[in-house]
């Protein structure tokens, strides 16, 4: 059974729980489309937004306290039930402003709603039952069991989080999951071609943000609190969107005035845009997606911008060299990825499969190697994910230099604005109070064998 926009913050966080779960849609997107379609106040739209994105980082760990209370498995449970439960549930659990009784009462009306008759009795039982029987719920010990207690507490999924100790330990784990529990402020970069930041600062101030300057990039802002109107300034094409350490990536590339770069997998344009302002706009920036709907993004984003020197154009990467072979100054490969990197900004991407891991780098070295073909010698190619993994980023880095011996690794660090000494820059988010990233440049110095 569809569920239907419905005039409520909770209403509206089922349907998006239903997109999510049932059509693997993902939840920023699915939750600004209804929240655009909705009426609801801005108090409502921000309780629905903790809504989906609570319910959704939560999962494991509600879908474990359910299976405390639920006789049958849940997987043989109506789907919608199961998320009305889970909206139920982690109100009870993580909510202590939403009084016990507003959880269960609202929990039973979304059943009667929208759910097939006897559910909201089944719903009532469930919830009632939690409440008078807390003490069914008993975490494993973090001695005798690391991975499941810190699964179950931090919110991650137990494959995860194994990968994370070994790698890592307990501490550093447990501060990484945190951190990705957190709420993330608000980034912008400052389009330096109209505005100095500390002028859009002062400007963002006295609009009533809480804002401060980036410690990481020289453009960079985060905004704590927006102000009267948080999208004015991004209306006026004064800065836009982006996470800092995602800003890093132009100044490793470090592209100049007049130069010819490509920017690879590049919607929807956050770093196509940055690379054509450190050129001044003066030059020329292929951006290039393989999804036609999203080349609109990156055009609308160069126009909102003032910029004239992006061409936005549908590509597969790994056709690339088929095209533009040796022509490149520099070229950009901000390849897909797992997004472990990013798990506070998108809380649905921790629950999706551990085989995707083993996918993701054939496809990313397939990648590098065609985009390897574009670069000039004496060019440079920058390689760029949103992920912690190894198996993505150094592994992949390490292969293609094994297989392309054309290709020098360079200090990457060095180029950084706050420069540091790393040949491959990996961003921690427990360690450097950012999002997850990697990034590895290398300069051509010879001529290679084409792939």
């Amino acid at each position: 059974m569809s569920v239907k926009l419905g005039h409520t913050s909770r209403s509206l966080a089922l349907a998006v729980l239903q997109e999510i779960f049932q059509a693997g849609a993902y939840a920023n997107l699915s939750l600004s489309k209804r929240l655009n379609e909705s009426k609801l106040t801005p108090l409502d739209r921000r309780f629905a937004t903790e809504l989906v994105y609570g319910t959704v980082k939560a999962c494991g760990t509600l879908d474990w306290i359910l299976g405390h209370y639920v006789k049958k498995p849940l997987s043989q449970t109506d789907a919608l039930v199961v998320n009305i439960l889970r909206l139920g549930i982690y109100q009870l659990y993580f909510l202590d402003r939403v009084p016990d009784s507003a959880a269960v009462n609202e929990s039973v009306n979304l059943a009667k709603t929208f759910a097939h008759p006897g559910a909201s009795g089944f719903v009532n039982a469930v919830l009632r039952s939690a409440l008078r029987e807390p003490e069914k719920v008993r975490y494993p010990s973090l001695a005798k069991d690391p991975v499941r207690h810190i699964a179950l507490r931090e919110l991650h999924p137990e494959w995860l989080v194994r990968r994370w100790l070994d790698r890592l330990g307990v501490e550093e784990t447990q501060a990484l999951c945190r951190f990705n529990n957190s709420t993330p402020p608000l980034s912008l970069r400052t389009n330096t071609l109209r505005i100095s930041r500390e002028d859009l600062l002062q400007k963002m101030i006295e609009s009533g943000a809480e804002a401060e300057v980036s410690a990481w990039a020289p453009e960079g802002i985060v905004c704590r609190q927006p102000g009267d109107d948080p999208l004015r300034f991004l209306r006026e094409g004064l800065c836009q969107a982006q996470d800092e350490s995602s800003m890093l990536v132009g100044h490793i590339v470090a592209p100049q005035p007049e130069e010819f770069i490509i920017d690879d997998c590049a919607a929807p344009g956050g770093k196509s845009t940055h690379l054509a302002t450190l050129m001044q706009n003066a030059g020329r920036v292929l951006a290039l997606d393989i999804h036609p709907h999203k080349i609109a993004l990156i055009e609308e984003n160069q126009r909102r911008l003032g910029l004239s020197i992006i061409e936005a154009k549908q590509l597969d990467a790994t056709e690339l060299h088929l095209s533009y072979a040796r022509q490149a100054d520099r070229v950009l490969v901000d390849a897909p990825c797992s997004g472990l990197g990013v798990l506070r900004r998108r809380p649905d991407a921790r629950w999706r499969k551990e085989s995707s891991l083993t996918d993701l780098p054939q496809i990313q070295k397939r990648i590098l190697a065609s985009a390897a073909q574009c670069v000039k010698v004496g060019g440079v190619l920058v390689y760029s994910t949103c992920t912690l993994e190894e198996a993505e980023n150094e592994a992949v880095v390490r292969q293609f230099l094994a297989d392309h011996p054309e290709f020098a690794l360079d200090d990457a660090g060095s180029f950084l604005p706050q420069p540091r000494p790393e040949t491959m820059v990996t961003l921690w988010p427990q360690r450097d109070g950012t999002d997850g990233f990697f990034i590895a440049r290398m300069t051509r110095k010879a001529e290679g064998v084409a792939i």
